[in-house]
């Protein structure tokens, strides 16, 4: 198994790190490319649905980013301890209507020695926003470097 470096256990420097690579990921909308950051029996808790394997993962993730169009996600770290990272998150879609929103969240994760991400358990709340309140215009893709985070947005 090849690792997925920064691998635990972490210091400040590489769960920050670690948590700019999820960011990242999951802006390129890419299921394939985002299932690999987790182990291949990965377990999974997002809101009420239990997600298990990279294949569940992929499925998911699909439709996800079906219904949740414009995709743009901004996650900070809360906290690390060895194997384990806690972030907070909010990324802004709109759904086939039109309808916008912003879907505030927390997330705890587990990872393996290897670097892969071995538990994700994810609570996550959607607030309606209207277009005019969006805060995330970037292209679609990665979050520029000097685009605001979380903490300088005031989320």
């Amino acid at each position: 198994m090849t690792a997925r470096p920064p691998v635990p256990p972490f210091t400040r420097e590489t769960a920050i790190e670690k948590v700019r690579q999820a960011e990242d990921g999951w802006n390129s909308r890419d299921p394939e490319k985002v299932a690999l950051a987790y182990t291949e029996d990965s377990r999974w808790r997002n809101r009420a649905e239990f997600v298990t394997g990279r294949d569940e993962i992929v499925e998911f993730l699909r439709r996800k980013w079906a219904r949740e169009l414009d995709y743009r996600l901004i996650k900070e770290l809360w906290a690390f301890d060895g194997n384990r990272i806690a972030v907070r998150f909010a990324y802004e879609s709109h759904d086939d209507s039109g309808n916008w929103f912003r879907s505030y969240g927390n997330e705890n994760w587990e990872f393996d020695e290897n670097g892969l991400m071995a538990v994700r358990h994810a609570c996550i709340n959607d607030l309606p926003i209207k277009e005019a309140d969006r805060k995330y215009h970037w292209p679609l893709g990665r979050r520029p470097d000097d685009h605001p985070g979380l903490s300088d947005l005031g989320f």
